[in-house]
């Protein structure tokens, strides 16, 4: 299969349609990231379907000092990655064919949700996104959109605005891609140093140690559930509920200087866990310059508290040098009893 390249919305309305067309919305720099969404929209749109790539760095999305200028842009490359992994048509537009006559005077707005986190880290950032996103799925006109995970305020916003803007069109997550040391793909990536490298895996290991102290609490609750409720067990299960709070209060107390020792809930232990980790990485050569470490509801992206139930995301930002890199972990609080 040859992949078509196409510059123009007219070359794109004027392809045959037949089956569904699926869309990988992406800003170029492609990797295995996104060859990865490519292969998942080629197995959506089935043999018949045909799935659109779209290469487009956009200028709204970079505030101050960003690196839209600096920005990757291999084309060439992306379109045989693009090839190798299933897309029919690679549709790179100029700005002009975007925002014909300049910038947009309308925009969406991302609203409250948009004014967090990213957000707050990137004034703008989120209206730009979600304006170039709107602008896309009416050029494509797909029957469903992939974006990753890695990405999860930003899916979180578009499923937002598909939903209370009557988009017509499936919203499909893909899991984050990570390299064999557990660092999220990122076309930003490219950017480390060899010892910035180093420094930066403590975004992935930050998410992982406080994942695992989240399933070890977790699994402590299954099993006070599972056995039988006799006085013996009762004690036993006590003496290992106290030392996980123990081992918790203390994490707590460490990552945060000055606070008293108190037993924490589940929340807090998995923040805690996490911020250990960042804070040894700040201590690195060179250091990690954290942005900050979250604990969310994917609803709203507004911090969780320890009575909190069902699915959440860890999420963290940092800088190593002049690189800034995101990440995030799902997690789920309250199994079933």
């Amino acid at each position: 299969m040859t992949t078509s390249l196409l510059s123009t919305t007219d070359d794109l309305h004027a392809r045959a349609r037949a089956g569904r067309r699926a869309v990988v919305m992406t800003m170029g720099a492609l990797h295995e990231g996104h060859a990865t969404l490519v292969r998942a929209a080629r197995e959506i749109a089935g043999p018949d379907g045909e799935v659109v790539v779209t290469v487009f760095v956009n200028p709204l999305q970079f505030g101050a000092g960003e690196d839209l200028d600096r920005y990757p842009r291999t084309l060439d490359a992306d379109v045989k990655l693009a090839e190798q992994a299933g897309a029919d048509v690679v549709f790179a537009p100029s700005v002009d064919e975007v925002y014909p006559g300049g910038e947009p005077q309308v925009r969406i707005t991302a609203g409250p949700m948009g004014e967090r986190l990213e957000g707050g880290s990137r004034p703008g950032h989120f209206d730009g996104m979600l304006t170039v996103v709107a602008k896309l799925l009416h050029l494509t006109r797909p029957d469903v959109a992939l974006f990753g995970q890695k990405d999860a305020q930003q899916l979180a916003l578009i499923r937002r605005m598909v939903r209370d803007l009557n988009f017509g069109v499936e919203i499909v997550a893909v899991p984050t891609v990570r390299e064999e040391d557990g660092l999220a793909l990122s076309s930003r990536n490219r950017y480390l140093s060899a010892t910035g490298r180093r420094t930066a895996l403590a975004l992935s290991q930050a998410l992982f140690a406080g994942r695992d102290r989240h399933a070890a609490q977790e699994a402590l609750r299954a099993r006070a559930r599972e056995v039988p409720a006799t006085h013996a067990r009762a004690e036993a299960l006590s003496a290992l509920g106290e030392s996980r709070a123990a081992a918790d209060a203390h994490a707590v107390a460490k990552a945060v200087p000055g606070t008293a020792a108190a037993v924490p809930g589940a929340a807090a232990a998995v923040r805690a866990a996490a911020r250990l980790v960042l804070d040894e990485a700040a201590r690195m050569d060179p250091p990690l310059r954290l942005d900050y470490l979250a604990l969310v509801d994917p609803a709203d992206f507004t911090e969780i508290g320890d009575d909190f139930t069902g699915e959440a995301v860890l999420a963290v930002a940092a800088r190593v040098g002049t690189t800034r890199l995101i990440d995030n972990l799902p997690l789920t609080f309250g199994a079933a009893s």
